[in-house]
């Protein structure tokens, strides 16, 4: 390690920002130079080295389309962060570190060597594709290089100015991909987009790319209820739910761009989720015509009635009305009421004229009472 590699580090293990590191196919040395360096203990969470296909599908909670790929690099950086929130004892700043390469072997290799370096933070994404020119360097040189790229990305992450230079020879070559969530949510306070989403590998799409099953919800925090949900949800759908929060509430001040970029960060890695000014579910329909709402059962006791719609059964039967029009449907899980009764679709007290309209979770695919609030108050934290 040189001496501008050790300060490097020693000022990274100086900030507050910690994180947790995962390194497939290379990358080690980064890990290796982070902990060769008194103080790691302040910066590193946790780091993990998943080798096998194995490891590598487990901690993703799935097998990916490639394993050295910007997407896969992403979604790796987006469970690293996600972890890191959880293994921090306090509200402190976190990164999720991620490199997935493949680089000079034992044997030869017929395709390209290269590496993804993704870093994954509340307010932003970093991702780093560097392609290698193949025999330009030995094993420790292609290693030499990808740690670097990843001490740079760390050093991004946590506001640290550094002067790393990659020695690229002729036919390497480094590109860089920034998602900027925190633009995303001041373009939306400022109401010059109607909402963005960000997908479960961090990049933000518009209006162009709209969900056709949606859970929405405060999710303050997130909690393996919510994450039920979405499973049951999605067998019953056939597919791949996202999820969505609205900045806007009915009785309660706007979340400030930092508070909702810190709840989208929940999801990073494992679902799209969605940001709105669409407190009321007849905006969100207006905003996603054609969606399937998955909803509790206490939120659909809301939605049917008639006080959230200044006490006016014609207000609500409007507002039914408009959404059947716009093809939106709700999706009800059951829950478990205080007597510990299970309550379910047919509890609710539907208009007949809009029975089509709701659609139950079967009680055998999903029935957990967990309460946000209940987190809130006993100090706990939400869903790894």
């Amino acid at each position: 390690m040189n001496e501008q590699t050790h300060s490097l580090i020693q000022t990274i293990h100086d900030s507050p920002t910690q994180l947790m590191l995962v390194a497939a196919g290379a990358g080690t040395l980064a890990l290796s130079n982070i902990l060769g360096v008194a103080g790691a203990s302040r910066t590193l969470l946790e780091a993990l080295v998943p080798y096998s296909a194995a490891a590598f599908d487990e901690f993703l909670s799935y097998t990916p389309e490639q394993y050295v790929a910007p997407k896969t690099a992403k979604l790796l950086a987006g469970r690293a962060l996600t972890r890191a929130r959880w293994l921090r004892q306090d509200d402190g700043p976190v990164v999720g570190l991620a490199c997935t390469a493949t680089v000079v072997t034992d044997r030869p290799k017929r395709g390209e060597h290269r590496a993804y370096i993704a870093m994954w933070q509340p307010e932003k994404m970093i991702c780093f594709g560097l392609h290698l020119q193949k025999g330009a360097r030995d094993r420790q040189g292609e290693e030499g290089l990808v740690s670097g790229v990843m001490l740079h990305a760390l050093a991004q992450g946590c506001g640290v100015p550094n002067g790393i230079v990659f020695p690229l020879t002729h036919g390497d070559e480094l590109a860089t991909d920034v998602q900027d969530f925190t633009m995303a949510a001041q373009q939306l306070q400022q109401e010059t987009i109607p909402f963005f989403g960000v997908l479960a590998h961090g990049v933000i799409c518009g209006e162009g790319e709209r969900p056709s099953v949606l859970l929405p919800g405060a999710f303050n925090p997130l909690h393996s209820g919510h994450l039920g949900m979405a499973r049951a949800a999605g067998e019953v759908m056939g597919q791949r739910i996202a999820f969505e929060v609205s900045a806007a509430n009915v009785d309660k001040p706007p979340l400030e761009p930092e508070v909702l970029v810190a709840r989208l960060a929940q999801f990073a890695g494992r679902y799209a989720v969605y940001a709105t000014y669409a407190p009321t579910f007849l905006q969100k329909a207006r905003l996603f015509p054609g969606v399937t709402f998955v909803v509790g059962f206490d939120t659909a006791v809301r939605l049917l009635h008639p006080r959230y719609y200044q006490n006016s059964v014609e207000q609500m039967e409007a507002a039914l009305a408009e959404m059947e029009q716009l093809s939106c449907r709700f999706l009800v899980a059951g829950r478990v009421n205080g007597d510990g009764r299970f309550q379910e679709l047919t509890d609710l007290p539907i208009p007949a004229r809009y029975q089509h309209l709701f659609q139950a979770i079967p009680g055998e695919l999903f029935r957990e009472d967990i309460s946000s609030t209940h987190l809130r108050a006993t100090g706990r934290k939400g869903a790894r």
